[in-house]
């Protein structure tokens, strides 16, 4: 065994899954060669370029076929890995697999399978460490994202590390992050101590670990801005000019280059195409790009009424941004719309607001011919530019401005030199901003990024710095506390949704059981909810006990009134109370019971008559129907024909168990409720048997009316 540790993580996103392979130095070697430098800081992350690989399409697509993951999907990707660690270190590698938006987006039991196939190849097939299947294959939600993205551009450009060095003025000295994807968009930053105090329940509590084992703690406020990626804000825009334009075939896009015509998906048409007269209409490329701006616009949704002030797109809360301290990296599209298109002019280079969007106008007003002939074909701007590349940008340029300075309220460097924009009522930016942009860099209110010291900037990594965080033990053995992260509760060390690093309660935690409280009511807690309640889980234990009382009772309710006082004299006795005469029973007769208003008696029948069958059961939220009570309800008999008494499967006992307080109805992946249903009456056959005298008087009290038989004495 070597001094260092591997960890292997995947990223199953929409389009394909990418597996990276990460390594750090063990607690014991990174402590015995360590300066008093290296111990001050994070486990150092080491990868390669060549340490990841990824496979199209998205595991999403294997929601009909789950059973096809493993060897279609999963075997290329941790064949890699398993080369890439070191044979003596694979059993003690752990593999995680998490899934973003396009697992988000499948059915329950769709997403279910796939990660419960997961878990199966994982565990049949490679030999890393995978202790608990729900905890390292799971769905993450977007602020889960965003949050590990903020971790891993802090850790990559020093804000951990090297405070001193990062200093951003009022003791302020983490970035914010920011991501945009095809669906969705995210932010993530530590507001300033102001903000902190005013929106304490917002923030999420995050907790690393040293070298040394000092703890690190922060507040960071994550937001997910659905339908506000590249892509969903792209569909928005089309079917806006469709409804602009009610009876146009062809419909006027400026944010397309001059003479480009597409359809509503995007895909081109080529001039004098049968395409052009088809029923739908077609966009043509007007290429004026500050008209582009004006109807992107609309899209931020900033009219929507803030429930929660403030508030910047959509209506969702969040803090306020000081840029004076809050200085932003954006990664994906952020990266891509600013420096791809044009890498040759802005290339390593901070983003200049007016710059680039004087770049862009010049660009998007060029001829679509003439485009296509200089920078696809004649790839003046990079092997990366294609024509699907050049086709979107301006569309993607505008919106990536929109979000940045008219929806977040990022600067405009390079424009507005002086002065103090209000947005929502609190300020954006001070001049103070542009004044200590001294060589722009990352001092800048916001910064593209794609690699920082040549390494890629992936919210992986920042999983991988939580994890290797968590192994390192904790300098002191009173009062530890866990590496991970949940609400910011005030007073609370260990929140009831705490995440922990090492997808479990750390065996080195000590924190007493006080300080983990219960999950408020109407909180969800679905990081802990939903693995412990999950789908297999309640169909089966609930299912097992309610088939058991059924049973219990149906065989107590058949044996006969005789046999039934020989079994309460016999529980009696077990008691230490002697079996004596009945007690006159009161609003009626209860397994065997008497009652001073009458005495139902019927004719002897052959208790061989009364035969308890097989019991079908089921349980699903759809089956669930609401009692009038409390409580277990009564199951309810219905008569039969002898004839059908064994043959028919449509004649069951419906018992609904649903109690308004019971965990098992409301708990679970999605929603428990149950029913138990048998294929046959638990009845007498009627004719000679058993018959009811017609002159008996109706029952009055009893809470089970049916044509059970009783013996004559």
């Amino acid at each position: 065994m070597g001094k260092h540790a591997y960890a292997v993580i995947l990223d199953a996103g929409s389009s394909g899954s990418r597996v990276y392979v990460y390594r750090y130095l063990k607690a014991t070697a990174a402590r015995a060669d360590g300066s008093p430098t290296d111990l001050a800081r994070l486990p150092e992350i080491k990868t390669k370029n060549k340490w990841n690989k990824k496979v199209h399409p998205g595991i999403s697509t294997f929601g009909t076929k789950p059973e096809q993951v493993g060897l279609e999907h999963l075997k290329e990707l941790v064949e890699f890995a398993a080369d890439i660690v070191p044979k003596d270190e694979v059993e003690s590698t752990p593999i995680f697999l998490l899934a973003t938006a396009g697992m988000r987006l499948l059915p329950d039991d769709q997403r279910i399978a796939v990660l419960e196939n997961v878990c199966a190849y994982f565990q049949h097939h490679t030999k890393f460490a995978l202790p608990d299947c729900d905890l390292h294959i799971q769905v993450i939600a977007g602020e889960t994202e965003g949050l590990y993205g903020w971790i891993a551009a802090n850790y990559l450009l020093g804000g951990f590390d090297e405070p001193e060095k990062h200093d951003h003025g009022k003791g302020h000295h983490t970035y914010g992050f920011l991501d945009m994807g095809g669906a969705s968009a995210q932010i993530a930053f530590a507001p300033n101590v102001t903000e902190s105090e005013k929106h304490a329940e917002d923030l999420k509590l995050l907790r690393l670990r040293k070298v040394s084992g000092e703890a690190l703690e922060y507040r960071v406020f994550v937001t997910t801005w659905l339908g506000f990626g590249a892509n969903e804000a792209r569909r928005r825009y089309v079917q806006s000019l469709v409804d602009a334009y009610p009876h146009s075939q062809e419909l006027p896009d400026p944010c397309l280059p001059v003479g480009l015509l597409v359809n509503q998906t995007g895909v081109e048409i080529a001039p004098g195409s049968s395409d052009l007269s088809a029923e739908n209409p077609h966009l043509l490329g007007t290429g004026f790009f500050p008209e582009c701006l004006k109807a992107t616009y609309p899209l931020l949704e900033k009219e929507r009424p803030c429930l929660d002030a403030p508030c910047l797109l959509n209506g969702q809360h969040t803090p306020a941004i000081d840029f004076d301290v809050n200085h932003f990296v954006g990664v994906s599209e952020f990266w891509h719309t600013t420096h791809e298109v044009f890498a040759m002019a802005h290339k390593d280079k901070a983003y200049d607001f007016q710059t680039y969007q004087q770049q862009v106008t010049a660009f998007c007003s060029r001829d679509w011919e003439d485009i296509v002939a200089d920078v696809v074909a004649g790839k003046k701007w990079g092997k990366k530019v294609d024509e699907k590349t050049v086709e979107e940008v301006c569309f993607k340029a505008s919106w990536l401005i929109n979000v940045l300075h008219e929806g977040i309220g990022v600067p405009r460097v390079g424009l507005e030199e002086s002065g103090k924009q209000q947005v929502g009522g609190w300020e954006n930016k001070t001049k103070a901003v542009i004044d200590g942009a001294k060589d722009r860099g990352f001092l800048d209110p916001f910064q593209a990024v794609d690699k920082i010291d040549g390494t890629e900037v992936s919210w992986t990594l920042g999983k991988m710095v939580l994890y290797a965080s968590s192994q390192m033990p904790a300098s002191t053995n009173t009062s530890v506390l866990p590496v991970g992260f949940g609400s910011n509760v005030p007073g609370v060390k260990v929140p009831f949704d705490f995440q922990y690093a090492a997808g479990g309660k750390s065996a080195e935690s000590s924190v007493p059981p006080t300080e983990l409280p219960a999950a408020p009511e109407g909180v969800a807690g679905k990081d802990w909810h939903d693995r412990i309640f999950n789908a297999g889980y309640a169909r089966r234990v609930p299912g097992i006990l309610i088939f058991g009382l059924i049973l219990v009772l149906a065989v107590y309710l058949l044996c006969g009134r005789d046999r039934r006082l020989r079994v309460n004299a016999k529980l009696l006795s077990l008691v230490g109370r002697k079996p004596g005469k009945r007690p006159r029973a009161r609003g009626g007769k209860l397994f065997g019971g008497t009652s001073p208003q009458y005495e139902r008696v019927l004719e002897a029948a052959d208790p061989d008559d009364f035969e308890l069958s097989e019991v079908e059961l089921t349980s699903s939220s759809s089956h669930t129907r609401l009692g009038r009570s409390s409580g277990w309800a009564t199951p309810v008999s219905r008569a039969m024909s002898p004839d059908t008494t064994r043959a028919s499967p449509k004649h069951r006992v419906d018992v609904d168990y649903l109690s308004s307080g019971s965990v098992m109805a409301t708990t679970g992946v999605s929603g428990l409720g149950g029913r138990v249903e048998s294929k046959e009456h638990l009845v007498a056959p009627r004719g000679e048997g058993a018959r009811s005298r017609a002159g008996s008087p109706s029952r009055r009290g009893g809470p089970l009316v049916g044509p059970f038989k009783e013996n004559v004495d």
